[in-house]
């Protein structure tokens, strides 16, 4: 009967021990990274990129600044239909029947029209031709106001994004409005209005956040540091500082033609973050069930590395 061979690696430890202080390797550990963390520091400092502001929206981009402005009075901007968490213009991304966003449905409302253009205007006095535009965009019906907002927008696009082109029509009170908070903006008023939210302490930007987002000014910046999607932007950092690696699985399938297609039609590059939250979601379930797979879990007997890194207790302590 032939004798069933041992794996070593399963066998009591017989070799030699050494004293071995951990407590005191983290200790030195920790000194030396802390030494290293202030001595970089102080040679390399930290990314210190200025602060995206409405006035500076306003001073290197007014025409879109405007145009975002008629777009959030009429509804067409990304904010007014985004959907959940913010309103309920639209169910929100989604695969097959995971719908995600519309089943947390909406939790911190946000209204562009009002929060963005109207609540600023009314918050401070505005030059009489404002004030009076506002009053009759107040007194007309939804459905007047819907149609100014929406033929100024459409002028807009006309005149490729040219406020100062646009073709003689009926838009009523809005060129004016769009106006005031462009205005507003120049002057600095905006920032401060748009964090005025009621708190002491502000520690929510995401309605100034969205605003900025639906113009170019926020993505022009984006692109300029390349933190854009398809430039592998989660894992990068502004600047020529060393950003998230760990992030590289994640960035990676951004970088995937039909992830970030320019094809406003395209199910996968609108869908994209869903779709890549649940392949992100089933690799790591596969991670965890690795030791359970069969035929994977045999990987190391097949190709032995560790018998390479360990050779020198493996020669000692050959099969028998």
């Amino acid at each position: 009967m032939s004798r069933r061979a041992v794996d070593p690696a399963a066998a009591e430890w017989k070799g030699p021990w050494r004293r071995y202080d951990i407590v005191k390797e983290g200790v030195v550990a920790l000194v030396v990274v802390t030494v290293l963390t202030f001595v970089l520091a102080g040679l390399f400092s930290s990314p210190d990129e200025p602060q995206l502001t409405f006035k500076g929206w306003a001073s290197s981009a007014p025409d879109n600044l405007h145009a975002t402005v008629v777009q959030e009075l009429a509804g067409s901007s990304e904010s007014a239909g985004y959907g959940p968490p913010y309103n309920n213009a639209s169910d929100g991304i989604a695969v097959g029947p995971l719908k995600p966003q519309k089943w947390f449905g909406v939790t911190h409302p946000v209204d562009p029209a009002q929060d963005f253009v109207l609540t600023p205007l009314r918050s401070q006095a505005q030059p009489a031709d404002v004030a009076a535009a506002l009053k009759g965009w107040d007194a007309a019906s939804s459905e007047q106001q819907a149609a100014w907002a929406t033929a100024y927008d459409a002028a807009i696009a006309d005149a490729e994004g040219d406020p100062g082109k646009v073709a003689n029509g009926d838009y009523g009170p809005v060129p004016l409005l769009a106006r005031g908070v462009t205005d507003m903006a120049a002057s600095g008023s905006l920032d401060g209005i748009l964090m005025a939210q009621g708190n002491f302490y502000q520690t929510d930007y995401t309605k100034q956040i969205l605003f900025l987002g639906d113009g170019s000014y926020l993505d022009d910046a984006a692109t300029a540091a390349h933190l854009q999607g398809n430039t592998w932007g989660m894992m990068n950092e502004t600047g020529s500082y060393p950003g998230q690696a760990w992030l590289w699985l994640y960035s990676f399938w951004y970088q995937i033609p039909q992830f970030n297609s320019s094809d406003p039609n395209n199910w996968l590059t609108n869908n994209a973050d869903a779709v890549i939250f649940y392949l992100m979601a089933l690799l790591s379930i596969g991670l965890i069930l690795v030791p359970f797979i069969p035929g994977i879990r045999s990987i190391p007997r097949w190709i032995p590395v560790q018998r390479l890194i360990w050779r020198d207790y493996y020669r000692s302590h050959p099969r028998t």
